[in-house]
């Protein structure tokens, strides 16, 4: 064997063994294969695992994905029926039924999640403005809310801290979403398995609103216990006051009596005394005038007295030298007399 044939074989076994690598191919457990010749498809999908033969050159393998995918889509601002604006962020799960419609359609899954952006979107808008707010909040319909047990009867009949009676309720509108977007995406190819609201949240126009109607309920309870505590204030300062005058009253009829009852015995010890001794009646009577002369006059005080004046009868007998001083001419004295005498 000379050396050209050798290279004839050698050249003969590389084109076979490159024609056989390009006619085999392998699909995997997650996956399906689309043939495809010059662009189209022919034959039928293969969705069996295992070692596959194409036709070389011509023949190109398409695999698509046969396992459960997701789409995550960005969250999105739409208004509800009672038309506050909310930020709702989605999500689903869908596969891959029919490869080969899949493949005439959308070709690769990044077609297919621009179509399920389309879709979705459009499907969770409309139902969203069909429903109230709360209708989206709310998972159930027959579930009864907490309500704040400091809330009076008067403020339960005004509906404070209560939610507004519901219809269906965030799965029912789920299941509305879920129904209409299966039904558009199946021509697709695609199957539609599941879908749920990941996240709704006030837009940032809305909050101010809710937060003032929150701030106004709590403030309306504020100020009720505000006013409780005012009357009850007043109630106390009032009966404060009822006990100050009662005690005040008590202490000046017990002062009144005590004091009628020493004027009392101050009288029978005077009518005592007088009968015992009338000359220490008239020095009583004596000292209390001179008392009384102390507590009346000061200086440059000038007194105008009759002469049968109880205060007079002492003074119009005094003289300098201890004698007796005629009646004056006039029914008056003044301290520069008094301080002479």
């Amino acid at each position: 064997m000379n050396r050209t044939m050798l290279i004839g074989i050698l050249a003969v076994l590389g084109i076979g063994t490159y024609v056989s690598m390009s006619s085999l191919y392998t699909v995997s457990e997650v996956e399906q294969v689309i043939i495809t010749q010059f662009g189209k498809p022919v034959g039928a999908p293969v969705t069996t695992a295992g070692l596959k033969v194409k036709l070389p050159f011509i023949q190109d393998v398409n695999p698509i994905d046969r396992r459960v995918l997701e789409w995550d889509g960005s969250p999105s601002d739409m208004p509800t029926k009672d038309k506050l604006y909310i930020s709702v962020d989605l999500f689903a799960r869908w596969r891959i039924t029919d490869p080969l419609q899949y493949f005439l359609r959308l070709r690769d899954e990044r077609s297919a999640q621009s179509r399920l952006d389309d879709i979705l979107g459009s499907e969770t808008r409309n139902a969203v403005a069909k429903h109230e707010l709360i209708e989206i909040i709310r998972t159930t319909k027959d579930r009864v809310p907490l309500r704040d047990v400091l809330l009076t009867d008067a403020e339960r009949e005004q509906d404070i801290g209560s939610l507004v009676p519901i219809q269906k309720g965030r799965k029912l509108v789920e299941q509305e979403i879920f129904a209409a977007a299966a039904e558009k995406v199946r021509v697709f190819g695609i199957e539609l398995l599941d879908i749920r609201f990941k996240r709704i949240n006030y837009n940032e126009s809305v909050r101010p609103k809710i937060y003032d109607r929150m701030i106004s309920e709590r403030r309306q309870i504020a100020e009720r216990f505000l006013s409780e505590g005012n009357g009850e204030a007043a109630r106390i300062r009032g009966n404060r006051v009822r006990d100050l005058n009662k005690i005040q009253s008590e202490a000046y009829r017990q002062v009144e009596e005590i004091r009628g009852v020493a004027d009392a015995k101050a009288t029978e010890i005077y009518s005592e005394a007088y009968n015992k001794s009338p000359e220490a009646v008239g020095f009583y009577e004596f000292t209390r005038t001179m008392q009384a002369y102390k507590a009346i006059i000061s200086e440059n005080t000038t007194l105008v007295l009759s002469t049968d004046s109880d205060l007079f009868k002492f003074l119009k007998g005094m003289a300098p030298d201890g004698g007796v001083v005629p009646a004056p001419d006039q029914n008056s004295v003044t301290t520069d007399d008094l301080t002479e005498k």
